[in-house]
């Protein structure tokens, strides 16, 4: 299903097929918000906004006409731990679309004019996102259960330091980040490539890149506290909100954890996309107390959260907590019913199984587990672990994540 081999440069290769003329291909690097040093506080989201402000050899101009006067589209996004820059094309202008994107990510050039403006614009996307407390909250709350860690830091990062950062700042950031071998370039559509070294696909994009200091990056510059003895606690912040906005959650597994399909299915039932998941039952059909409840779980390389949120009504809040809590509570009490568990396993099948026919996001997710994990689970490979779950595995994980004295609440009240 998938074709992949490395490039004399180190750089990693992955082709999965399509049966469509639209193709999605992109670049993940392995540098995030984790691998910031203290003094470079939302670099990794700057450092992805300023690759497209110019290269060695194309403007921002042409960079932004690029892809997009052949109708194509050209974005990115940083994470606590990649980032990933991808376009989406007709597969005609597969040799267009991939020098680009090897320029751009290995050839910036950060020029100081640039920088200075895109600062502005990074800076009027914090203040867009303090406010929203729907989103605001989940940094906050990452803060909470990763103290003094870099896991725990807001991706964008603050104003006052952003603005002090120099082309010079940004360009010793990505020598010791943005290497070949640290990075995946990806391909998926209906397209065939040449096999290595590939000199008609990636053109001069990276040939010229030197990747010296690539051992200097330093990943997971500070060591991750166990979850051993890791306490809860209730937070409570002023806001100037409407409703009362709740997180709570806790630490959970890694994404190569054994556990984690058990967990993704626990929280799929308890607060998923669907409108018959046990907290939207609770919280919304049955007693109007919400609009939004969800369960989510985020896994990273080495850890996880796994989070509940729902905003409500400040005189409806204990009501809530408590239904939550009840939630929670029967998971721990009894493992899963035959049947509960069977259907359980079909919601969540039915779900992922719908969700790969969105095949950006199927190639954005086969980039980042390629690019941490150096392989690709297939639909099959996923869909045999959700079904080898037991009631018993399921029920371990829950007094394990679940655990209300571990657990960790933010509020955000009005003020």
């Amino acid at each position: 299903m998938f074709q992949s081999f490395n490039l004399d440069n180190g750089l990693r290769v992955i082709l999965a097929p399509s049966s469509t003329d639209v193709v999605y291909a992109g670049i993940a690097v392995a540098t995030g918000t984790r691998h910031e040093l203290d003094s470079e506080s939302g670099m990794a989201h700057l450092v992805e906004h300023m690759t497209f402000k110019g290269t060695e050899r194309l403007t921002s101009m042409q960079i932004l006409n690029r892809m997009e006067s052949v109708g194509g589209d050209l974005n990115a996004y940083t994470g606590k731990e990649e980032t990933i820059y991808y376009a989406t094309f007709l597969r005609q202008h597969l040799k267009r679309a991939i020098p680009l994107l090897l320029d751009i990510v290995f050839n910036s050039t950060f020029p100081q004019e640039e920088l200075d403006k895109e600062v502005e614009v990074v800076i009027d996307e914090i203040e867009s996102y303090n406010d929203s407390p729907a989103e605001l909250i989940y940094d906050d709350f990452e803060a909470l259960l990763f103290p003094d860690h870099p896991l725990g830091r807001s991706i964008l990062g603050d104003a006052e330091r952003l603005r002090q950062y120099r082309t010079s700042d940004l360009q010793a950031f990505a020598r010791r980040t943005y290497s070949p071998e640290r990075a995946v370039l990806f391909i998926k559509g209906n397209v065939k490539i040449d096999p290595p070294p590939c000199p008609s696909l990636v053109g001069r994009g990276v040939s010229t890149f030197e990747n010296e200091n690539a051992d200097a990056c330093l990943k997971h510059t500070t060591p991750l506290p166990t979850r051993e003895g890791q306490g809860g606690g209730s937070f409570v912040y002023k806001k100037p909100v409407h409703q009362t906005h709740v997180m709570l959650g806790a630490r959970a597994y890694a994404a190569t954890d054994p556990r984690y399909y058990g967990l993704l299915l626990l929280s799929n039932l308890l607060g998923g996309p669907a409108m018959n998941s046990r907290l939207s039952l609770a919280l919304r059909e049955r007693t109007g107390l919400v609009y939004t409840v969800e369960s989510n779980l985020t896994a990273y390389t080495d850890t996880g959260v796994w989070s509940v949120y729902f905003g409500c009504d400040a005189e409806d809040l204990k009501r809530c907590l408590r239904l939550v809590h009840r939630e929670l509570r029967r998971l721990i009490d009894r493992p899963l019913s035959p049947r509960a568990l069977n259907a359980a396993k079909q919601q969540l099948l039915g779900q992922l199984g719908i969700s790969y026919d969105h095949f950006e996001n199927v190639a954005l997710a086969m980039a980042k587990r390629y690019l941490h994990y150096h392989r690709v689970l297939t639909p099959v490979e996923i869909a045999q672990s959700i079904e080898a779950l037991t009631a018993e595995t399921l029920h371990s994980i829950a007094a394990d994540i679940f655990n209300p004295d571990r657990l960790t609440t933010l509020i955000y009240q009005p003020e």
